[in-house]
């Protein structure tokens, strides 16, 4: 559990895996926009792509939100 914690792993992951690869635009921002065009076409690969290069994005909001109601100290 340790490592989930980790401020730094959690955001070197978020610039690396969470926006890999970089050009022409992040992965996840594509992916994000072919979700709110409504999503048509995606197969199951795309989806496992959001949730890949979405995880680190998410235990970043996890260890923002742990930071504000005070259950995680430093």
């Amino acid at each position: 559990m340790e490592f989930i914690n980790n401020w730094k792993l959690v955001i070197l992951l978020c610039l690396t895996l969470g926006l890999a690869p970089f050009f022409p635009e992040p992965h996840i921002w594509g992916k994000i926009l072919w979700i709110a065009g409504g999503a048509n076409g995606m197969a199951f690969m795309d989806w496992f792509d959001v949730v890949l290069h979405g995880s680190p994005f998410i235990l970043l909001l996890r260890l923002i939100s742990l930071r504000v109601i005070g259950l995680l100290k430093k």
